[in-house]
This record gives structure tokens, C-alpha cells and sequence, in this order.
């Protein structure tokens, strides 16, 4: 069995920018048990990292801590070059992290336009909320053309005035990467976006979510299981198991360390 690779840090390729996510020693306790112990990871502008583990690894504790809705008893969390641990979620969302969730999280009788119109009055601070949950608040020439271009980037034009709970589950988790992006932000972070789909929907998924990265080369960390989704799409790869940061480095390098293969995948042959 080989040792675990050493976590590294952003490679000398991803530029001489400094990274636009900087977790150092991010340690979480629960009734004095450790979910996280000093996990280091970090994020180059316009990159695509992913974060593995087995169940119970710690993974969307440390998402929590990255966002604001856990806070870390160690560590820092710096977002384009500011500390941002100390943050609520809401001032860490305006600062230009955007976020999917696990369980698909739409509003039910709001139409796929309403929904990515809502969420870029929301990134704009303009407009009420509770008029846009009634469908009361009539959206202007500029927030209709922000997301009907959306609905074109993601393919979404024939649905746009369906209610989204009237889509199937792989048409829905676009309409929540479109929420996100919505926000114009500089982080992207998904959580399983996979959750729930076939082969199929998952390698459609995979595919426009990597061509809208590219094109509008924003960063982006992914949780997943799905090893196949995770090796199409990420160029570094880090590994947490039982709250551990055991390896981390080029993606296909790190599938290959027989550590990980037993942590992840259940075995080292």
C-alpha cells in the first residue's frame, strides 16, 4: 500500500494569481468530536477542483464552514484575498460565492424565467422577495433579457414558463445551476449535482456545466460521487476521510493512490 499523496497546495500552473479560495487548518467539533481536523484546500481562479470522500467524510460540514452557515473553531477561510471566516452567509454570497444544493431546492408554481429573475433581483438587491413568490412584481426589460439569456445558455428555452416542479429531475438541477449563475459568481460551489439522475442525465449535465465554465471561466468546487462525473470534468482532486484531508493533487493521480482507493473506493487492488 503506498502512502497518501500530500496535500498540495495551488500548482504553479493555475498562474501567479493568488487563489480566490484559501482554506487553512479548518477544524469543526460537534459535542467535542472532530468533523474536520486542519483541512487545507485551496482554489485558483477559474479552476475546477473537486472534493471526494466516503460517507461521513466531512465533506458538506467543511462546505458549511466554507459558506458561513457552520463557523470553524480553527482555521481561516480567505475569499479573494479577504478573510471572510468571520462572515455571515449572505455577505460571503455578495462577495461572489454561489452554491446547488444536494436536494433539489426550486419553488414550486414559480416558472424557470421567475426563478432565474428572482435570483438576479436578489444578487442586484433590488426588488421584494415576497412579491416575487406571489408572482406580483412585473420584471423589467433588462431582467427579462439577463434570464432569457440564461434560459439560451442552458438550453432551457422550451421549459421557461413551466413550473419547475412540472420538469424532470435532470432539467430541474439546470435551473438551480442557472439560479446560481444568475449571481455572476467568481466561486461556484456544487453540491452532488448528480444526486438523483440516470447515466444520461448525468453526462448531459456534466457537459453543459463544463461548457458554461469555460466560457465564462469561473472557479468551481465540486462534491460528487459519481467517480466518472468527477474525472470528466476536475483537474485537481482532494480526498477527506473522517474529517482528514488524505490526499490531494492531479485527478487521475489521485484515484490511482491505493490510500484513497481503500478510503473511497473500498479497495486497493
Amino acid at each position: 500500500m503506498t502512502t497518501a499523496l500530500t496535500p498540495a497546495p495551488v500548482p504553479a500552473g493555475a498562474g501567479a494569481r493568488p487563489p480566490i479560495l484559501d482554506a487553512r487548518g479548518v477544524t469543526k467539533r460537534f459535542a467535542g468530536i472532530t468533523a474536520l481536523h486542519g483541512v487545507n484546500l485551496q482554489v485558483a481562479p477559474g479552476e475546477f477542483v473537486g472534493l471526494i470522500g466516503p460517507n461521513g467524510a466531512g465533506k458538506t460540514t467543511f462546505f458549511n464552514c466554507l459558506l458561513g452557515i457552520l463557523r470553524p473553531e480553527e482555521g481561516t477561510v480567505t475569499f479573494a484575498g479577504r478573510d471572510v471566516t468571520g462572515l455571515p452567509v449572505y455577505q460571503r454570497a455578495r462577495t461572489g460565492f454561489g452554491r446547488t444544493f444536494q436536494r433539489l431546492e426550486l419553488f414550486a408554481g414559480m416558472s424557470v424565467r421567475d426563478h432565474f429573475i428572482v435570483a438576479d433581483r436578489a444578487h442586484r438587491n433590488e426588488g421584494r422577495l415576497w412579491k416575487d413568490l406571489l408572482n406580483r412584481s412585473k420584471p423589467t426589460a433588462e431582467e427579462r433579457d439577463r434570464a432569457d439569456a440564461m434560459l439560451d445558455l442552458l438550453r432551457l428555452g422550451a421549459e421557461a414558463d413551466k413550473p419547475a416542479e412540472m420538469l424532470s429531475l435532470g432539467r430541474g438541477r439546470l435551473v438551480e445551476l442557472g439560479r446560481a449563475l444568475m449571481t455572476e459568481p467568481t466561486l461556484l460551489l456544487l453540491d452532488e449535482p448528480s444526486s438523483g439522475l440516470d447515466v444520461r442525465e448525468t453526462a448531459a449535465l456534466a457537459a453543459r456545466l463544463a461548457k458554461v465554465q469555460e466560457e465564462h471561466e469561473f472557479a468551481v468546487l465540486l462534491v460528487e460521487h459519481d467517480v466518472e462525473m468527477v474525472r470528466s470534468l476536475v483537474s485537481r482532486l482532494y480526498v477527506l476521510d473522517f474529517g482528514t484531508l488524505i490526499a490531494s493533487g492531479p485527478t487521475d493521480e489521485v484515484f490511482s493512490d491505493d490510500a484513497v482507493r481503500k478510503a473511497y473506493l473500498g479497495s486497493s487492488e
